[in-house]
């Protein structure tokens, strides 16, 4: 990765650098919503940089509210317009310099969900997260289940419920039945968690019929994103036999608002662990398809301090996203712009790496305790929980900002 010096005032560890520059949808007071990206603390409007003639793509696709259309023209022209903008900012002849106006201050912008949300798909890719919570629930000798080496285990979740970082989430309600009760009952979730995870935006849709091979599969991710998968424990535990997850994930998930370009992320390439035993022909890859991504949760009460409760990394996923691409559309499915695709929690090998309550509090038996004194072993109302991410290399700092969410009481 080649060294680049901006003009641009970018504070130091910066998850937003002149290496980065990702893309989001945001607006100022009461304007509309537009398609910016992000330098250091500030935004570039990029509408008002195509109306200078700066830029090949006409502005009328960045004055929408997603960027679905944008991304829709393909990976030449989009790559091209971030490369575009970043001579602009690395240039000292650049004509941005004699511009101030297509510059905006991220704390004085309102940021939005960066795409329309046609499909999500959630995947179970993490093999510790799987083992810990197969040694929870089934007989701790066969954690995994027969099929969860040979396939990237997922399902489908709820588009409509996902909402970008800062919205407060209302704390569910459901059927729940306690191991000492005969029947269930009607009450709002006790054993309320997130879920550590990341997401690819889906960048160039396929047919009805037409298979992704893992080969060719970067060239349909557009970007990633944090992800915060809430789950309702109690109501999971009574409503996953037969049929997988339900009521108890699709009442929200947080989704962080900047889309990080998988060129971007190129440097931060590393290999994934070994799969054994062999996958089927159609799950083989070559190279390196993990990425040394940082990531960490930190959760805090009403008014409090923030705990940092794990630490984690993107690159101990068992299964990668060229593989959970291919396998989604192996039978023929079809994928289409601005679908999500998120990872399933993210955990490493020991307790500080745990990407979810469910693990870090072994199911409710191990207590921990936030700065302020309280304790928890799940979500309490009014609790905040906030996820970060960022690669890093040679002093270049790729990074994602963060995901945010606060539990409310339910309505």
């Amino acid at each position: 990765m080649a060294t680049l010096k901006t003009w641009v005032s970018v504070p130091k560890n910066s998850d937003f650098s002149i290496y980065n520059l990702p893309f989001g949808i945001f607006s100022l007071k009461d304007d509309a919503p537009r398609a910016g990206m992000a330098i250091g603390e500030q935004i570039l409007d990029l509408a008002a940089i195509s109306d200078l003639g700066l830029l090949e793509v006409s502005a009328t696709y960045f004055r929408q509210k997603t960027l679905n259309d944008f991304i829709a023209l393909g990976k030449k022209i989009t790559n091209k317009v971030r490369l575009d903008i970043q001579r602009m900012l690395v240039s000292e002849n650049s004509p941005l310099k004699n511009h101030p106006e297509v510059f905006a201050l991220q704390k004085d912008a309102t940021m939005h969900l960066p795409v329309h949300v046609g499909d999500y798909t959630d995947f179970y890719s993490s093999i510790e997260h799987a083992t810990n919570v197969g040694k929870m629930f089934r007989d701790p000798e066969n954690a995994l289940l027969p099929n969860w080496r040979h396939i990237p285990v997922g399902y489908h979740g709820r588009a409509s419920s996902i909402v970008v970082s800062g919205t407060n989430i209302h704390r569910p309600l459901g059927q729940v039945k306690p191991n000492n009760e005969e029947l269930p009952s009607f009450k709002p979730s006790k054993n309320l968690d997130f879920e550590l995870e990341m997401g690819f935006i889906v960048g160039k849709s396929t047919e009805l019929g037409e298979r992704i091979s893992t080969k060719n599969a970067a060239e349909h991710i557009f970007g990633l994103v944090l992800f915060n998968d809430w789950s309702a424990r109690d109501i999971q535990k009574w409503e996953y036999v037969p049929l997988g997850p339900f009521l108890g994930k699709n009442f929200a998930s947080s989704m962080s608002p900047w889309i990080v370009a998988l060129e971007a992320l190129e440097p931060f390439k590393v290999q994934g662990p070994e799969q054994q035993p062999e996958v089927l022909s159609y799950l083989k890859y070559e190279g390196a398809n993990n990425y040394d991504i940082q990531l960490e949760v930190g959760m805090s009460a009403q008014n409090s301090d923030e705990t940092v409760i794990s630490k984690s990394n993107f690159k101990y996923m068992y299964w990668n996203m060229m593989q959970q691409l291919a396998h989604h559309t192996v039978n023929g499915c079809n994928v289409n712009v601005g679908d999500v695709m998120a990872s399933g929690t993210i955990s490493g090998k020991d307790e500080s790496s745990f990407g979810s309550l469910l693990e870090i509090s072994w199911g409710g038996k191990k207590p921990f305790k936030l700065k302020d004194g309280s304790e928890r072993t799940f979500i309490e109302d009014n609790d905040t929980v906030t996820m970060r991410g960022f690669a890093e290399k040679d002093g270049k700092r790729v990074g994602f900002g963060e995901v945010s969410g606060t539990i409310v009481p339910n309505k």
